[in-house]
């Protein structure tokens, strides 16, 4: 499996083709309005999540309700492109018009300047507006697919927010999936910790007061990927290090850990790794599950436990200094709407993007040109590490 995406923030919509989903699969649009309209809530979030309303029309790929095998298209119609036509749009510009709003100002931790350079974009605009977290929606839309076929063969996916501005969530390991995403659903901040949720959101009206921005981590829990799924091979096969990547790709995130992570370099090897176990009921499994999940670039079969980390948005009401481009004086660097916080959206986003590289490599693992093929080997092969 694999997923491109193409659009701009502002742009007339955001458009993902997927290639490799088994064919015979059922899917419904339904199954990814819902991933998009739940990246949309949080608190902290700007305006722009008011004026849009995002939904998928699924254009190619699926038939009478099942995918066909062949490349799947997602469009989502930005709706305030009506008020961008002129930035926007695609026709050449008259000799006697300006082009609007143009940026010249490259905003400190953002994507302007650098991609300015590397394509020779005198208009950053260019850069900023494909360089946004509007391009996750599509990356959701992926997402969606993905996870409707993990859960199709008894694999779930949940994203929630562990911390905003130091301010932390306790460690609720015990629920399942579907508690930890009914929870995380009502919740403004998505945290699975009441105790905290005041705490954060006064954080986030803090910094939104003060024009400033904040960040936090988000985590995603995995639970019946069974044992095996990845490869010790080749680096390029390595589960985590593929779902490392992905959550890297999300915009602002900076850092991730799996299981303890960075804290396992403050302890002792036997504090950090996971006795086997077995029984004839469940197999082998772990007495701990200090590791998130992963050893030697596959999975144990214990739930996965994946936490990203998200810097603050880079575009401030208080602007940071910039030089700039044309007259390279300094000035304070251009606004652009954004959210104060969006680490609950985010957590989302990480959510989709973790799904699918699970997908992907239940994919190259089994046979995936019939979904019912797909589902009966991975069926096989769950029976037959059990019993190993």
């Amino acid at each position: 499996m694999r997923y491109l995406t193409a659009g701009e923030s502002h742009g007339k919509q955001l458009t993902t083709i997927i290639e490799g989903v088994p064919a015979r699969m059922p899917l419904v649009r339904e199954d990814i309005n819902e991933s998009l309209l739940r990246r949309q809530k949080g608190y902290g979030r700007g305006r722009r999540m008011e004026i849009e309303t995002d939904l998928v029309d699924i254009t190619s790929g699926v038939r009478h309700g099942y995918t066909l095998g062949s490349p799947i298209s997602l469009v989502i119609k930005n709706d305030d492109f009506k008020h961008w036509t002129k930035i926007m749009g695609e026709d050449p510009i008259a000799p006697d018009q300006k082009i609007r709003r143009i940026v010249t100002r490259p905003r400190p931790g953002h994507a302007d300047l650098n991609g300015a350079l590397k394509f020779g974009h005198r208009d950053m605009r260019n850069v900023l507006e494909r360089s946004s977290a509007r391009e996750t929606t599509a990356r959701v839309a992926a997402g969606a697919i993905a996870k409707t076929l993990l859960k199709l063969v008894g694999i779930e996916v949940v994203g929630y927010v562990k911390e905003i501005a130091g301010i932390r969530a306790k460690d609720i390991s015990h629920l399942s999936v579907k508690e930890k995403q009914m929870i995380s659903d009502q919740s403004p901040v998505r945290t699975l910790d009441a105790s905290v949720e005041e705490k954060m959101m006064h954080a986030i009206d803090q910094a939104k007061e003060d024009g400033d921005s904040i960040g936090g981590i988000a985590e995603v829990y995995v639970e019946g990927l069974p044992a095996g799924i990845g490869s010790y091979v080749h680096y390029d096969l390595k589960l985590d290090s593929r779902i490392a990547g992905s959550v890297v790709s999300i915009n602002a995130f900076k850092g991730v850990e799996f299981g303890l992570g960075f804290e396992a370099a403050r302890k002792m090897g036997s504090e950090v790794h996971d006795e086997i176990l077995w029984n004839e009921e469940r197999g082998y499994y772990r007495r701990t599950n200090r590791l998130g999940g992963f050893e030697g670039g596959m999975s144990t079969g214990m739930p996965l436990v994946i936490r990203g980390i998200m810097k603050p948005i880079p575009t401030l009401y208080k602007p940071l200094q910039s030089v700039d481009i044309e007259t390279k004086e300094p000035f304070e660097a251009s606004i652009e709407r954004s959210d104060s916080c969006a680490v609950p959206s985010a957590a989302v986003v990480m959510e989709h993007v973790v799904a699918f590289e699970i997908a992907k490599a239940l994919t190259e693992q089994f046979p995936k040109d019939q979904f019912p093929v797909f589902k009966q080997a991975i069926d096989e092969y769950r029976e037959a590490i059990r019993s190993f």
